[in-house]
């Protein structure tokens, strides 16, 4: 592979100078991989300068295997001006290492409610980024909410701050090894006597998106699969799927136009597996990550209850 000239692409491709077809085309010859190229396509969103609108109108494709369509208009102003943290008090916090395959050691980011107690779990998938503070903060998100959340580090201790360098991270990483490792989180926490019911819930961001979807292919131990514009299964993909989905993407999401979205849910229809899919209208890619220009306070305030609300329905005792 010649990672000069792949680059060379995504650059054209977020700047406008190909289009998504051209790049498709042109990547999957340069990389050899249809995978790897969604997976770019997924990360890589198109520079754009009207990124973060004023105001968003969510509109939804929700519930399956039936679907409907709701309409609700959300005016919060969209802003990338703060950061939320999120505090340890009453959290137990911190890195955790595991078994892997052949010896290997693992390690995460886990917080959960300091009490002992037996808690829903929930695996949080990076970014393309890695395993950088957003993502540690939604795990405590999570815990504040009485969850134990476990973010696997898949880059193995490599954080990118630039996108050249998160590009380099994402076409470096075995998807399918990506998804081993994630089993083997899930397996973890499944012998952990805080963890209950031992059926656990997913959740990913972008590429993590994209591995939550496929980790829900192979994953039995699964009640429930959420995934943030996460590139879209195909049919045949979809109809593998063994637990519950909830989408929520933006209509301005070049990465993942809604055709597609509404493909993949169309075959979760027709698998008789339950989803439900929220698209927000004039939301784009990474509209949940409140680190990124790409931050839309509308659409992230409506999708957090929506996650929270999935998973407490679906991971129940």
């Amino acid at each position: 592979m010649d990672r000069a000239y792949v680059m060379e692409l995504v650059k054209s491709f977020q700047t406008g100078g190909m289009t998504r077809r051209q790049f498709t085309k042109r990547a999957t010859v340069a990389l050899g991989s249809v995978a790897m190229v969604n997976l770019l396509l997924t990360a890589c969103q198109p520079i754009s300068p009207s990124q973060t609108p004023a105001a968003t109108t969510a509109t939804g494709t929700i519930t399956g295997t039936t679907a409907t369509t709701s309409t609700a208009t959300l005016t919060t102003t969209s802003t990338a001006t703060t950061t939320i943290t999120t505090d340890e008090s009453g959290l137990t916090t911190g890195m955790v290492e595991y078994p892997g395959i052949d010896n290997q050691t693992l390690m995460g980011y886990q917080a959960r409610p300091a009490d002992d107690q037996p808690h829903p779990t929930i695996i949080v998938i990076q970014e393309w980024w890695g395993l950088n503070e957003n993502i540690k903060d939604i795990a405590r998100r999570f815990a504040k909410e009485g969850f134990v959340a476990l973010a696997p580090d898949l880059y193995h201790g490599k954080v990118a701050t630039e996108p050249n360098e998160a590009q380099k991270l994402v076409m470096e990483l075995d998807m399918n090894a990506a998804v081993q490792e994630i089993q083997q989180a899930v397996a973890y926490l499944g012998q952990q006597d805080y963890v209950a019911p031992k059926k656990l819930g997913i959740v990913g961001f972008c590429m993590g998106g994209r591995l939550a979807l496929m980790t829900g292919r192979v994953e039995q131990n699964l009640g429930a699969v959420v995934a943030f514009y996460g590139s879209p299964l195909t049919a045949q993909e979809a109809a593998e799927l063994k637990a519950p989905v909830l989408g929520l993407y933006g209509d301005k999401d070049q990465s993942n136009p809604v055709d597609k979205v509404k493909a993949m849910q169309a075959a979760l229809d027709k698998a008789g597996i339950q989803n439900e899919f929220q698209i927000y209208a004039g939301a784009p890619h990474a509209f949940f990550n409140d680190t990124q220009p790409s931050y839309n306070v509308a659409a992230a305030t409506d999708a957090w209850p929506r996650t929270l609300a999935w998973f407490r329905d679906h991971l129940k005792s």
